[in-house]
């Protein structure tokens, strides 16, 4: 019976050492990996984790007899939530994640085969360009994706706990784009010589016209024209006083606004402007803020004059008319010349007009385990039951972090550490080698005691 248990103890430290190699080529493995990808961006490194195992020693646990070796074995968790060092690039849509949070992708085949939600996959980092469809892509045929803007520019409502809102990122760059004029801020000085006893102004000498754009990036003109009201030549005081007509070369010269405005030459309000009331067609004047509204062609479009007391708008000073400064929004059609986004995940195209629209918006995905996830290929991940359920954050917002252009994350590899962990593998592969050695030499003695 003794020599029973030697027996069986001596196979026990055999099966120990083939499990110990087993587990230090694991390790061997995953250093291997972590090493190879030293390089790769948004690489998230392999850790393995030894666990003993115990089994019962012959003739039971109370048993005084040979004790039974159980072995190792390892364990492998990609480190998903361990971060790289982000470092700048050239490229406004390279993007990477700082802090905690995810960017939702898609493969590019599955858009082009036309799936409507394509699943959703996750990265830390991406450098992505538009490809000749116009999607954000990476080299490896990853899209970004994320919730489609309202021509306004305003994101609308969408479900944040699914991805049944959540689109490729497209940006047409033949696709030109306009935005009509809603707002026009005159600056505008008047002679106030004008309006004195027996003037004789002349009425071109205060007229000015300003370009405007309507609803499809077509240019049209608005010509804003003052007119002094003299007083008789036997007056004692100035009137300062004007009659604005407005007209619209959209809609044949037509006068779309008619104001008679006011000015006080008081010392202390030197020349400001005093009061604007309606003289026929437009909006009334808004004191709260200094505009009326009138209408052109196109639509409603807002004058601001300035406001009553201030001279920040129209003013009446001098014998000169002036035209200080006219201000107007708006752009013609344009092609787009850049894309960029922020750190809250607004896309934003710049046209070669000085246009700039959001149009998506690139939400951050948490979930309450990352490293929970199922790992893919091209540094992607895939949530998972053990990775909980995920939320569709607005970068910033929540517990995620910034969305950072320009910028992408390096491996988080430490080819030190690493390379330190390979000799301490090698040192134990090597020890566990010679335990089965020494295990083959004592069975060898055992078979020769029959000799």
């Amino acid at each position: 019976m003794q020599q029973k248990g030697v027996s069986m103890s001596i196979s026990s430290s055999l099966n120990a050492g083939v499990a110990a190699l087993a587990a230090n080529a694991s390790r061997l493995g995953t250093i291997s990996d972590n090493i190879a990808n030293s390089s790769t961006y948004g690489y998230k490194r392999v850790e393995t984790d030894f666990n003993s195992v115990i089994t019962a020693r012959a003739g039971g646990f109370n048993s005084a007899s040979q004790y039974s070796a159980g072995g190792v074995r390892a364990t492998t968790t990609r480190l998903i939530d361990e971060r790289g060092s982000i470092v700048g690039t050239e490229h406004a849509t390279d993007l990477a994640v700082r802090n905690r949070g995810m960017l939702p992708v898609a493969n590019i085949t599955e858009v082009n085969a036309g799936q409507a939600v394509p699943q959703m996959l996750l990265t830390s980092t991406g450098s992505f360009r538009t490809n000749e469809d116009g999607y954000l892509t990476t080299a490896s045929g990853l899209v970004l994706l994320g919730f489609q803007a309202l021509p306004d520019g305003t994101i609308p409502t969408k479900p944040r706990d699914t991805t049944a809102g959540l689109e490729p990122v497209r940006v047409n760059r033949a696709e030109l784009q306009s935005e009509p004029t809603t707002e026009v801020t005159l600056g505008i000085t008047l002679p106030a010589s004008a309006t004195e006893p027996g003037s004789t102004a002349v009425t071109a000498d205060t007229t000015m016209s300003t370009t405007y754009y309507d609803n499809v990036g077509r240019s049209e003109t608005l010509t804003v024209e003052f007119t002094p009201t003299i007083p008789a030549a036997t007056a004692v005081a100035s009137s300062n006083e004007w009659t604005m007509t407005i007209t619209d070369s959209a809609d044949g010269g037509s006068v779309i606004g008619t104001y008679t405005v006011t000015f006080d030459d008081s010392r202390a309000a030197n020349g400001a402007l005093a009061g604007v009331t309606v003289a026929g067609a437009g909006g009334a004047y808004d004191p709260v803020t200094g505009a009326v509204t009138v209408n052109v062609a196109g639509g409603p479009v807002e004058i601001n004059l300035g406001l009553v007391g201030e001279k920040n708008g129209l003013s009446q000073v001098g014998e000169d008319f002036l035209s200080t400064g006219v201000v107007r929004d708006g752009a013609p059609a344009g092609n787009i010349v850049s894309v960029t986004v922020d750190d809250n995940g607004f896309v934003r195209a710049k046209y070669n007009t000085g246009l700039e629209n959001i149009v998506y918006q690139v939400p951050l995905v948490d979930l309450p385990n990352l490293n929970g996830l199922e790992p893919l290929d091209r540094q992607t991940y895939l949530p998972t039951l053990e990775s909980g359920p995920f939320f569709l954050w607005d970068a910033g917002a929540g517990p995620t972090g910034a969305i950072v252009s320009n910028a992408l994350e390096e491996s988080a590899t430490d080819v030190a550490g690493e390379l330190t962990d390979m000799i301490q593998t090698q040192r134990a592969y090597s020890s566990n080698a010679k335990v089965i050695q020494t295990v083959d030499e004592m069975l060898q003695e055992t078979t020769n005691i029959k000799r």
